[in-house]
């Protein structure tokens, strides 16, 4: 049985890490399926549409994360998207089943070693932090049995009619120029406003508030908020890096707010694949970034219950 690990990867376990998530991100792209736009009204899905978080802390996953609990959760066909690890079942009274495979989820952060702490204070200089992930194994709460009954209980959907108008407060408690009309969406960053056509210029309503957080995912790169860089012309690989976490962004916002969109039309798949499969990090940078956009974004909401954060690098 997989229990939970904790350690300090290698180089050479970080690159793994990277190219095993890359890859199954490419192999995704390239049948047409979006790993941040799951398929929540399929079928074969029986979770709810939201961000995941872990059953213990109630703190949301975030990062790249959510797109591996995500993916598992389809996958495997889960019913909900708490999870937990190994020690963290056994202390709420739980037992992981036998025979039950875990979910390896990160946490990235840097430190700084004692030693060149010391040479930075000897010389004057300064200490450079060296970067390091820590891999943990969770499991489903499916995985688990003889959990205490208000955590094996599936929330209830959000009540209809209160989805909108949270998007419409969250609009404007950004205080973003956030403007409505025309006939295409975008956002400006040399006058620092969004604009969006109206709702029933789209086919489906539903996709206007995705792409009002897509396009207020842009504005929350801007240098007097998130400061990213959104110097990448058209066609470039900053724009489409840039597309990327405005894309994410959007789906961590809808599923903390409970909107379920449709998939997006593949606007940008092929610039997408290519940025890829030249840097095997750019996804779980992107990842990261978007989480940090979602989180910046969903923080103006005031607080109603609704997980508005997906902050917290830690993967439990």
């Amino acid at each position: 049985m997989s229990r939970s690990t904790t350690r300090i990867c290698s180089g050479g376990e970080r690159t793994n890490f990277y190219d095993d998530i890359t890859n199954k991100i490419i192999t995704e792209l390239e049948k047409g399926r979006f790993p941040w736009v799951q398929p929540w009204d399929a079928p074969s899905a029986k979770a709810q549409l939201a961000m995941p978080k872990n059953a213990s802390t109630n703190r949301a996953y975030s990062g790249i994360n959510v797109l591996i609990l995500w993916g598992e959760v389809i996958e495997k066909t889960y019913t909900g998207q708490s999870w937990l690890t190994f020690r963290q079942a056994l202390a709420l009274g739980g037992h992981v089943r036998k025979g039950e495979r875990g979910t390896t989820v990160v946490y990235a952060d840097r430190f700084v070693p004692d030693d060149a702490r010391r040479r930075a204070a000897q010389s004057g200089g300064e200490a450079r932090a060296i970067p390091f992930l820590k891999r943990f194994t969770v499991f489903n709460m499916d995985q688990i049995d003889d959990l205490p009954d208000e955590l094996a209980t599936v929330a209830p959907p959000p009540p209809p009619g209160t989805i909108e108008p949270r998007v419409e407060a969250l609009i404007k408690a950004t205080g973003i120029d956030f403007r409505i009309g025309g006939n295409r969406a975008y956002y400006m960053p040399s006058q620092d406003f969004v604009q969006v056509p109206p709702p029933p210029a789209f086919f489906e309503p539903i996709n206007w508030h995705r792409t009002a957080l897509h396009e207020l995912g842009h504005a929350s790169g801007h240098s007097s908020r998130l400061n990213r860089d959104l110097s990448g012309s058209f066609g470039s690989r900053k724009y489409a890096f840039e597309e990327l976490v405005a894309e994410m962004n959007a789906a961590f916002c809808c599923a903390s707010l409970g909107i379920t969109p449709t998939v997006r039309h593949a606007d940008y798949l092929a610039s997408w694949l290519e940025v890829l499969r030249e840097d095997n990090r750019a996804i779980v940078r992107a990842a990261s970034l978007a989480s940090k956009a979602a989180d910046y974004l969903l923080g103006f909401l005031p607080e109603t219950g609704v997980v508005t954060s997906t902050a917290g690098r830690a993967a439990a």
